[in-house]
C-alpha cells in the first residue's frame, strides 16, 4: 500500500512522461527533487482537481490526499508555460480554477481534462496556442551537443527555461537515476561507476538532498512512500 505508479516515456519532445498514480491509506510522502514542471490532474470522492508543478531542487515532506486517483504530464526540460516566469515555479506551483471531469482552466482558456492515454493531444494543443513553448537548445545541450552561443548565453536560456541552474537540472536528474538503479538491487559502487559519480560517499551525498533515501534504503526498500516511481526504466 502507499502510491501505485504506472509510468510511460513520451514519443514528444516536448513531454518526458505520463504518469498515473493511485494512493491507498497514505496521508504523507517524501517527494523527490524534480527538474522539471507538470501538470497534475486528481480526483478524490468525487472532486477535481489540478495544479501546476514547479521544478523542486530537494527532497521535502508533502501530503497526500487519500485514496485519489492521479494523472501527470511531465514536461521534458526546455520547454515552459508562456505566461509564467519559469523561476517563480521553483519549489512552488499553481494551483488551476474550476476543475471538472471534463475541463480545466489555463492561461484564460478552458482545456479538455486528459486521461493517461491522450495527455500529448493536450499538450499539442497548448503548444498550437503558444501556451507551452520550447528552447529546443537548453533539450539539445543536456543530450550533449556543444551550442553555438557562449557559455553565460546558454546558462542565461537555462534560467529562462527552467528556473535553475544547467549544473541543478543534471544533479537532479542524475541522482533520479541512481535511485531507480539502485531500487533495483545495483550496488552502489556500480552506481558510482555508471553515472560517474567521485565516490559513494558523494553519490550518498546527492540521495540525501534529491531523493532523501539512501542506498541501503532503496535497495531494501520499505522505508516509507517516495514520489518516484522506482520501478520506471532509466532514459539513460
Amino acid at each position: 500500500m502507499g502510491l501505485v505508479f504506472e509510468t510511460r516515456w513520451s514519443d514528444s519532445p516536448w513531454v518526458e512522461s505520463v504518469w498515473t498514480c493511485r494512493s491507498e491509506q497514505v496521508t504523507e510522502m517524501t517527494s523527490v527533487a524534480s527538474g522539471t514542471w507538470g501538470l497534475v490532474f486528481w480526483e478524490q470522492q468525487g472532486a477535481h482537481c489540478a495544479a501546476v508543478t514547479g521544478p523542486e531542487i530537494r527532497t521535502a515532506t508533502a501530503p497526500v490526499p487519500e485514496g485519489a486517483d492521479f494523472v501527470g504530464i511531465q514536461f521534458a526540460v526546455g520547454t515552459s508555460l508562456r505566461a509564467v516566469t519559469a523561476s517563480t515555479l521553483v519549489d512552488s506551483g499553481i494551483v488551476l480554477p474550476d476543475v471538472t471531469d471534463r475541463g480545466f482552466w489555463l492561461d484564460g482558456a478552458r482545456w479538455e481534462t486528459p486521461r493517461a492515454d491522450d495527455a500529448e493531444a493536450l499538450v499539442e494543443r497548448l503548444i498550437g496556442k503558444d501556451v507551452v513553448v520550447r528552447d529546443a537548445m537548453v533539450a539539445d545541450t543536456l543530450r550533449g551537443m556543444a551550442p553555438a552561443i557562449t557559455e553565460r548565453t546558454l546558462e542565461r536560456r537555462f534560467r529562462a527555461a527552467t528556473g535553475l541552474t544547467q549544473g541543478a537540472v543534471r544533479q537532479i536528474e542524475r541522482a533520479r537515476t541512481a535511485a531507480v538503479l539502485l531500487s533495483t538491487g545495483e550496488a552502489p559502487g556500480d552506481v558510482v561507476d555508471k553515472l560517474g559519480y567521485y565516490d559513494e560517499p558523494h553519490l550518498a551525498r546527492a540521495l540525501r538532498r534529491f531523493v532523501g533515501r539512501t542506498s541501503r534504503q532503496l535497495r531494501e526498500g520499505g522505508s516509507g512512500v517516495i514520489a518516484l516511481d522506482l520501478t520506471q526504466r532509466t532514459t539513460s
